[in-house]
């Protein structure tokens, strides 16, 4: 996997899904690319504090009894019009529930991403692309009407918990979240009820 995040326009009559999926097939080496704002990124490697860290906010959120935590699932974003907004697969995330039988037919006729209104909560940390999980990424989650964004900024040094989304008209790339709890990383991050106050601690030596 490429050190820094490839990216490529996407035509407009080609099925976003369609094409990651050639992506992943075509690859010599086991990639997931997403799909944001028009575009395929392909992540850069993480390294082994962003996954470290990633992993002890999951487990902050199971201690605190969100059994419905987890990572490794992609979801499909959409609009009003029912078009793909984003093909994300976020660092971890709360579902508001396990997959149904209908999620799981969702997930095969959309090539493996299951619907976005399945998650409550959406969390990144940022590698070297971190203007993705500050600008795209950020306003697909709001577009799509994800209640929480919480996001580590490794680059600047700063934990988000973002709330209140808003698409002010049909443009989803004007999409924005109205409320940013922002805190100096080692600093408690609160977050809405019922979710815990996160321990940004682990993410202070990066």
């Amino acid at each position: 996997m490429s050190a820094e995040p490839i990216m490529e326009p996407v035509m407009t009559q080609v099925d976003p899904s369609d094409l990651l999926s050639a992506i992943e097939e075509a690859s010599p080496t086991p990639i997931r690319p997403e799909y944001v704002e028009g575009t395929v990124i392909v992540p850069p490697q993480p390294d082994d504090n962003h996954n470290d860290g990633a992993l002890e906010l999951s487990f902050q959120f199971r201690t605190a009894g969100f059994r419905l935590v987890g990572m490794g699932n992609g979801y499909r974003a959409v609009g009003k019009d029912g078009s793909t907004l984003g093909l994300l697969i976020p660092d971890f995330y709360v579902r508001r529930r396990k997959a149904s039988e209908l999620d799981e037919s969702y997930r095969k006729a959309n090539k493996g991403w299951y619907p976005a209104d399945m998650i409550a909560l959406v969390g990144e940390v940022t590698s070297s692309n971190h203007w993705t999980d500050t600008g795209p990424k950020l306003r697909t989650y709001a577009a799509a009407g994800i209640p929480v964004y919480v996001l580590i900024d490794r680059h600047s040094k700063t934990a988000h918990c973002y709330t209140d989304p808003i698409l002010p008209g049909d443009d989803p790339t004007e999409a924005y979240y109205d409320t940013d709890t922002k805190v100096d990383l080692g600093e408690a991050l609160p977050l809405p009820a019922p979710y815990p106050t996160l321990d940004t601690a682990p993410f202070v030596n990066d």
